[in-house]
C-alpha cells in the first residue's frame, strides 16, 4: 500500500521537450533547455511535470512509436542530461511523471527488426502475428479516416502483424511474460533515474487480449495492472501510474481495483467530454450526471482532470446531439475536427479568446473532483495552426517572449513552425508580456494554482453537488477533515441570482466567504444564501467563514 500520497492535491504540468525551450540553437527542445526552465514551472505552481515521450523514435506519431526504451533521443540530448533534468527538478520540489507506451513499439526497435527476420528470433513472441490475413483485420482502427487496417502483411516475416495503431507500430505481445517482465524492467530504469511515476499510454489496449481469433467484446487482462503496481511499490513506495483509460464507469474500479492494487490514477475522461458540453450548452446537469457516476473509487486513488491534452479533444463518450453541441460551439469547421470523433484545437481559439469564458473554464477544472493536470502554454493562453496536419496543429513550441522565434529557439527552422502571425502569434502571447501585465491570464492561473494547492478538500474530500435551481449554474461542496469548500460557477453568459443552501446545519455557524475576493454572504432566514454571479462568474467559498480558516489542518 502506498504510503505517501502526494498526488491527491498535486498540480501536473505537461510538456514535449523537444517543443519546449531550445538551449543549443538547432531548433528542437532539449533535456538542457528544459532544466533551464524549471523554475518558470515551479514558479506557476505547478508540482509534477509530465515528459511527453523523449526517447529515441523515428518521431512518425510524435514519439509514440519507440525504438529503444533505454535512451535518449539524441535531439534531446544524453541520459546525463536527462538524469541532470531530474536530479534539478528534484532540487525544487517538483516530481517527475514520463510515458510509458508500452502497447507497441516502432517497426524499427531491434525487437521487431529480429522478430520480422527469423521465425525462430527470441522476439518473434514478442509481437502479434497471423499466418492469414485475419477476418478483423479491418476493424478497430484508432484513427479512422487516416488508417485503414489493424493488421498489415510483412514480406520478410511472411506474416501479418497486428497494430492497433498506425502500420510502423506493431503490437508488443503484452500476454508473453517475457514481454511483462520487460515492461517492469522499463520502469525500474527509469525510476532508478530519479523518476517519480508513468502516464501509461492506451491501458485498455495493453491489457486487452490480441490475436488472429480475438473478436467481439475486449477481454483485459486485469492481474496485469497489479502486477505494474505491485513491482512499482516494490521498487519505490510512493511511485505512481496515471492510467490513460477512456472508459465507461462501470469498469473503473476494474482499473482502480476493489483494494486499491491496480493503478492509482486515471484521467477521468467521462468528465471531460460533460464539462465541454457544459460549456457548449451552458447546461451543468450532464456534468452532474459524470461526476456522480465517477464518484465511486478506493479513497487512495485520484482521477486527473484536464481541459485539452496533446491528443485530440476525444467526444466519443458524448450523444450525438450533445457531440454535434461542441462541435458547433467550439470546432464548427471540419479542417477543426479530427477522427470523426474529436476537435484538434488548442483551448483559447476554442473559446475565441474570451477571457472570461477561459477563467470560467479553468476555475471550473481546478475544482472539479481530482487533480488538475496542465498543458505547456495553455497558462498563456496559446493558439493552434491548422494548417499543420492532424495533432501536430496544437503541438507548436512555447512562446517564451516577442523577440525571434519567441525565444524558444534561435534557430531560422524549428522542430514545429511557431505560430508567428495572427492574435496568437508570439509577438501577442508570450510569458514575458504576461509576467508584467497584472490582469494577464500568466498572472491569473498563477493565483489560482495557489488556491487550488490550498483547498485540499478537493483533493481528499468528498463532493457533493448542491441544488441550485439554475441548469447554468454548478456548485459542489467539498468536505474533508472537517473543514468545506463550496464552489459556484455560472457556465452561461447571463448575469444569474441563485438561492441556495450551504449544507450546514447551525445557521449561526452558516457563512460563506469567497478565497478568491474576500466577500462574505451570511445564510438568510429561509435557510438558503443568495448568491449573485456575473455571466461566466464563479466563486470558491470557505464554507464556515473565519473559523473554518482557522480550524483548518494541513494536508
Amino acid at each position: 500500500m502506498i504510503n505517501d500520497l502526494w498526488y491527491k492535491n498535486a498540480i501536473i504540468y505537461c510538456l514535449s521537450v523537444g517543443t519546449f525551450m531550445d538551449a543549443n540553437g538547432d531548433g528542437i527542445g532539449d533535456f538542457a533547455g528544459l532544466e533551464r526552465r524549471l523554475d518558470y514551472i515551479q514558479g506557476l505552481g505547478a508540482t509534477a511535470v509530465w515528459l511527453m515521450p523523449f526517447q529515441p523514435s523515428p518521431k512518425k506519431d510524435g514519439g509514440y512509436d519507440i525504438a529503444d526504451y533505454y535512451g535518449v533521443d539524441p535531439d534531446y540530448g544524453s541520459l546525463g542530461d536527462f538524469v541532470a533534468f531530474t536530479h534539478a527538478a528534484k532540487q525544487r520540489g517538483l516530481r517527475v511523471l514520463i510515458d510509458l507506451v508500452v502497447n507497441h513499439t516502432s517497426d524499427q526497435h531491434p525487437w521487431f527488426q529480429s522478430a520480422r527476420s527469423d521465425p525462430d528470433s527470441p522476439y518473434r513472441d514478442w509481437y502479434v502475428w497471423s499466418k492469414e490475413r485475419p477476418a478483423s483485420a479491418d476493424e478497430g482502427m484508432v484513427f479512422p479516416g487516416v488508417q485503414e487496417t489493424t493488421w498489415t502483411y510483412d514480406a520478410k516475416a511472411k506474416a501479418w502483424y497486428f497494430h492497433r495503431f498506425f502500420n510502423f507500430q506493431p503490437d508488443l505481445n503484452t500476454a508473453n511474460p517475457e514481454v511483462l517482465a520487460e515492461i517492469l524492467k522499463i520502469m525500474g530504469f527509469w525510476i532508478q533515474l530519479g523518476v517519480s511515476g508513468f502516464r501509461m499510454d492506451a491501458v485498455p489496449f495493453v491489457i486487452a487480449e490480441k490475436g488472429a481469433d480475438v473478436g467481439g467484446k475486449p477481454r483485459e487482462q486485469f492481474e496485469m495492472l497489479r502486477d505494474l503496481r505491485e513491482f512499482l511499490q516494490w521498487r519505490q513506495g510512493d511511485a505512481i501510474i496515471l492510467a490513460e483509460a477512456n472508459i465507461l464507469p462501470n469498469q473503473d474500479m476494474d482499473y482502480f481495483g476493489d483494494d486499491a492494487d491496480r493503478m492509482h490514477m486515471m484521467f477521468n475522461f467521462q468528465v471531460n467530454q460533460a464539462t465541454f458540453y457544459a460549456l457548449a450548452a451552458h447546461d451543468a446537469r450532464p456534468l452532474v450526471k459524470a461526476i456522480e457516476r465517477t464518484k465511486p473509487r478506493p479513497l487512495s486513488c485520484q482521477w486527473g482532470i484536464f481541459l485539452r491534452n496533446h491528443d485530440e479533444l476525444d467526444l466519443g463518450r458524448l450523444t450525438g446531439k450533445q457531440r454535434q453541441s461542441v462541435f458547433d460551439a467550439f470546432g464548427p469547421e471540419k479542417g477543426m475536427q479530427l477522427y470523426d470523433r474529436g476537435i484538434r484545437r488548442r483551448f483559447a481559439p476554442m473559446l475565441a479568446g474570451d477571457p472570461r469564458r477561459i477563467r470560467l473554464a479553468y476555475s471550473l477544472m481546478f475544482t472539479l473532483p481530482g487533480t488538475p493536470v496542465l498543458r505547456y502554454g495553455d497558462e498563456i493562453g496559446m493558439g493552434d495552426e491548422l494548417a499543420l496536419k492532424e495533432r501536430d496543429c496544437a503541438r507548436t513550441p512555447m512562446q517564451w517572449t516577442s523577440e525571434y522565434q519567441g525565444g524558444f529557439s534561435t534557430a531560422d527552422r524549428t522542430v514545429i513552425p511557431l505560430i508567428d502571425h495572427g492574435p496568437y502569434g508570439y509577438a501577442h502571447v508570450n510569458v514575458a508580456d504576461q509576467r508584467h501585465e497584472a490582469d494577464s491570464l500568466l498572472n491569473w492561473m498563477q493565483s489560482m494554482i495557489r488556491q487550488r494547492k490550498e483547498a485540499p478538500e478537493i483533493g481528499w474530500g468528498d463532493v457533493v453537488p448542491m441544488e441550485t435551481g439554475r441548469p447554468s449554474v454548478l456548485a459542489l461542496r467539498y468536505d474533508w477533515r472537517g473543514n468545506a469548500i463550496l464552489c459556484v460557477h455560472n457556465l452561461a453568459p447571463e448575469p444569474v441570482e441563485v438561492a441556495m443552501a450551504s449544507g450546514v446545519e447551525d445557521p449561526e455557524h452558516d457563512i460563506l466567504v469567497d478565497v478568491l475576493t474576500g466577500s462574505r454572504s451570511e445564510v438568510g432566514e429561509d435557510g438558503r444564501h443568495c448568491l449573485f454571479l456575473e455571466g461566466y462568474g464563479y466563486h470558491w467559498f470557505r464554507v464556515g467563514g473565519l473559523d473554518a480558516l482557522l480550524k483548518r489542518r494541513p494536508a
